[in-house]
């Protein structure tokens, strides 16, 4: 993920209701940046860290990104002149979220997630790299978004029969909820979360027409799925099962029973893998207990 295609998607996401309220009725179609400054300034530091800057320009507030000492300004467009970046105050973020600011900015971030989430499930659905292996849903989300992204779980591959047909997470074509979500919810009670709540994504974007695809499948798909990752920014990743473990972890294993349980860092990421809950394993509720009550202890 890039500046460039943060900066495209903010401009499907930008409207007249996102305007800061005091200039709202002055925001048009044709200048989409106009007084968007503050909550684009916001989103650009939860990617790409860096200060938050404020500067006057034409007797108002702007704001932008300093960024490795490079000035980062997507609604610089607004203004019909260059600007001088002088004299600049390094903001306090949690003092610009007030209630209005934080409204906005929250409203900004989830359109600007589902663009971006978009584009790469136009990249699945383009992709060849499978083609013999596997079958396709066509024009078909490959994220749910959940209440939020703190918590993203990543499953296998999609089901024939599953959520991407259904459109409802861990429920089957009929909409009654499926044996291993069952259990993953049991798992889930102990957190005080709801799996029909946390955001979901698969290491294998397609349905593979058989098992033995998943390795290569999951392999194809490696950059699909850091992609969605680095847009939904999770607190933690709990991987269900081996192969969305091993697409994961940036190191070998033998055994998945040595890497089961235990919380790594990858890449910024902290990674939980747990047993897969499908009903056919013995291990999917009751050894997954013991790590769902130690997580409990840290959330």
């Amino acid at each position: 993920m890039n500046i460039e295609n943060i900066q495209k998607a903010l401009l499907e996401c930008y409207s007249k209701d996102l305007c800061y309220p005091k200039i709202q009725n002055y925001w048009n179609e044709n200048n989409k940046c106009f007084g968007m400054c503050a909550i684009t300034s916001l989103i650009i530091n939860d990617y790409f860290d860096g200060d938050i800057c404020k500067i006057h320009v034409d007797g108002i507030s702007h704001y932008f990104n300093l960024i490795d000492n490079k000035i980062i300004d997507l609604t610089s467009s607004q203004f019909n002149h260059e600007i001088d970046y002088n004299d600049y105050q390094i903001m306090d973020k949690q003092k610009m979220l007030t209630d209005d600011t934080k409204n906005r900015y929250n409203i900004l971030k989830t359109g600007l997630i589902k663009e971006l989430l978009k584009q790469i499930d136009e990249k699945v659905y383009s992709c060849k790299s499978c083609d013999k292996l596997v079958d396709k849903f066509p024009n078909d989300a490959t994220v749910f978004l959940g209440k939020d992204n703190d918590i993203v779980l990543v499953g296998e591959a999609p089901a024939n029969n599953g959520w991407r047909k259904s459109h409802k997470l861990w429920c089957d074509i009929n909409g009654k909820v499926l044996p291993s979500g069952i259990i993953l919810q049991k798992l889930f009670n102990i957190i005080n979360r709801d799996i029909f709540e946390t955001t979901f994504i698969e290491s294998v974007k397609c349905y593979p027409l058989e098992r033995k695809n998943l390795k290569v499948c999951s392999i194809n798909c490696r950059s699909l799925m850091l992609e969605q990752l680095s847009i939904l920014k999770p607190k933690l990743i709990i991987t269900l099962g081996e192969f969305p473990t091993r697409n994961l972890l940036n190191f070998k294993f033998s055994k998945f029973s040595d890497v089961v349980g235990n919380i790594y860092e990858v890449d910024g990421y902290k990674i939980l893998p747990i047993y897969h809950p499908s009903p056919i394993s013995p291990k999917s509720y009751k050894d997954n207990v013991p790590i769902f009550e130690k997580l409990n202890l840290t959330l």
